[in-house]
């Protein structure tokens, strides 16, 4: 597959930059893309949510009321879950919400993600993908010359860049990462993607 490289004022170049079709034209997989979302999403989870149990709750131990004769149901203890200000009966505790998924499904995930952005043209690549100042009104004119104003933005680096990144980051809808931390919620959860020349190359080289 074949797109027209652009420059940062949003003119065509002239060049073209192939997207390797093992990436960006296979047909996607739905089932990968979820499970590897499931995957990040839950990694996200702090899981230090606690309640206490019985044995954690302040009070008295002594039995309430004699075991028979009153007429009422028996009750031992305050502390019990079904009395107010009593212990929570099967509460949450901390927990670990991460789980294991292999690598070929990974990947597998990520070609999928992409090769639905590239097959609804929602790629744009540029030839020179760097700003002469960290200013955020530079990047914002950059966006507007791409027609990427209006869209949640996705940028790809093949390497770090403190101008864009400062420029950028005080705008909601942008965020920048590079090709190696590139994974499948950030892909499909932007509705256009920005990259250089450079960062396809690698993706190319590392999905292929």
């Amino acid at each position: 597959m074949e797109i027209k490289v652009k420059n940062i004022k949003g003119v065509e170049t002239g060049k073209t930059v192939i997207l390797n079709d093992a990436i960006f034209g296979i047909t996607p997989n739905d089932h990968a893309i979820y499970l590897d979302v499931k995957q990040y999403l839950a990694a996200q989870r702090q899981g230090t949510h606690k309640s206490k149990q019985r044995n954690e709750v302040a009070g008295s131990t002594r039995k309430l009321k004699r075991q028979k004769g009153t007429g009422g149901a028996r009750c031992g203890s305050i502390l019990s879950g079904t009395m107010v200000g009593g212990g929570r009966i099967f509460g949450p505790q901390p927990r670990n919400y991460d789980f294991k998924l292999n690598k070929k499904l990974k990947q597998l995930a990520r070609r999928s993600a992409l090769a639905y952005k590239a097959q609804s043209g929602a790629i744009t690549v540029v030839d020179n993908l760097t700003l002469e100042s960290p200013k955020t009104k530079e990047f914002i004119a950059a966006a507007k010359n791409l027609a990427l104003t209006d869209k949640k933005l996705l940028i790809v680096l093949s390497e770090s860049d403190a101008n864009l990144i400062l420029a950028s980051r005080n705008i909601q809808k942008v965020k920048v990462t590079n090709v190696g931390t590139l994974n499948t919620y950030d892909v499909m959860n932007c509705s256009a993607i920005l990259m250089g020349e450079n960062a396809v190359e690698a993706v190319n080289q590392i999905l292929a």
